[in-house]
């Protein structure tokens, strides 16, 4: 992952999401036009373009510049943390593509007014994974949503949040989120209508991974599916490392990062297992005169900055990764879970380029996800 601190930021977005340049993509009010492009090993750009349908909530008024500059903003920012070109158009209303006849993946509900048409195409179950921040963003009002949705016995709205362009929160939520998500849907029935903000990242790696978890599709099997239906872009290798978390019992390892000068006033750390967007301060250590994180993770590759008095920096008494096509260095962490070789081949084997799951395996999952204690999410 890049170091990003360098880049513009928006004051207008949630969690200081970063700016990229506008797309260059247009849209009319019929349909979602997303640009994928993907560096491979050889720095070659694959490029597709694919168009999904859409259903628009209300009418576009070319009046509204403040939605559609929102809409620029987010698409800009959501192209530079994902690692793709692509675009959302709040102003177009509800947009969703059937993944299975029982599975649909979507762009958030702006009104009351779309329950009534996902009842009408037999949605038994929304599920929202956005966050206070995002609905606020774009002025939706949930409370109204879910008050409307509780007037019907045939449809229900439940919320597990993830935050937006987070792989790494993703990660960490996936096995509490599809958890919830199999017991709605093996309560309800009928059709469900995953959706986050722009229905392009975090609303179908749920679905994939609820697929590959619960349906019994092999991973690829299910993105080749999904990316037939609808153009976004998930993020496997998250789906995939979850994955090797449930198998591996959640096992997690114990790290402290340190800071060893003490000529300062606030040491924060971004990265790591929080994200580029987040920042999580570290203690300070009297008797030893530096500052210090404490705190477990899942095992995994990890890179990280310090951000001291503000600035943002690498600390040469720890790994250093090389520089990145942009010349940004970062600090960065192998945590390895080395207690058992089987746990071992087991997470390198989920984790690969083609992934499955054995019988056994997926009957562990499910009793995981059964298991799991319900909570508020």
């Amino acid at each position: 992952m890049n170091c990003l601190q360098n880049l513009s930021r928006s004051s207008v977005l949630p969690f200081h999401t970063l700016v990229a340049p506008p797309a260059r993509n247009h849209h009319n009010t019929s349909s979602l036009s997303l640009l994928f492009i993907r560096k491979s090993h050889h720095n070659r750009t694959m490029i597709l373009k694919a168009t999904s349908g859409s259903i628009p909530s209300a009418e576009t008024s070319s009046s509204d510049v403040e939605e559609e500059v929102k809409s620029e903003t987010y698409s800009n920012n959501m192209t530079e943390a994902m690692g793709a070109v692509l675009t959302y158009r709040h102003e177009l209303g509800m947009t969703y593509n059937f993944i299975r006849p029982d599975l649909i993946v979507g762009s958030c509900l702006q009104t009351p007014e779309d329950v009534d048409k996902l009842r009408k195409i037999g949605v038994k179950t929304i599920f929202c994974l956005q966050q206070n921040p995002d609905l606020e963003y774009f002025g939706v009002d949930i409370n109204a949503i879910r008050e409307y949705a509780k007037t019907f016995d045939d449809i229900q709205h439940l919320r597990a949040e993830i935050r937006d362009f987070d792989s790494f929160d993703l990660r960490k939520r996936l096995p509490a989120v599809i958890s919830k998500l199999y017991k709605a849907i093996k309560s309800n029935g009928g059709v469900t209508y995953i959706h986050c903000t722009a229905g392009l990242g975090r609303a179908p790696a749920v679905a994939l991974a609820y697929m590959f978890w619960v349906l019994g599709y092999k991973l690829n099997d299910a993105n080749a599916l999904l990316l037939s239906k609808r153009s976004c872009f998930p993020k496997l290798d998250a789906i995939k490392s979850a994955t090797a978390d449930i198998l591996t019992g959640l096992s997690k390892k114990p790290v402290t990062l340190s800071w060893g000068h003490n000529n300062c006033s606030t040491v924060e750390i971004s990265g790591l297992d929080i994200g580029w967007g987040q920042r999580v301060p570290l203690d300070f250590d009297d008797k030893r005169g530096s500052w210090f994180l404490r705190k477990e993770m899942f095992e995994g590759r990890y890179e990280y900055k310090y951000i001291v008095d503000g600035e943002w920096t690498c600390n040469n008494d720890e790994l250093v990764t090389s520089p990145n096509e942009d010349g940004h260095v970062n600090n960065f962490i192998e945590v390895i879970d080395d207690a058992d070789g089987d746990r071992a081949s087991l997470r390198g084997r989920v984790t690969g380029d083609d992934p499955d799951l054995t019988k056994d395996e997926r009957i562990k999952i499910i009793e995981f996800l059964e298991a799991f204690p319900d909570e508020d999410l």
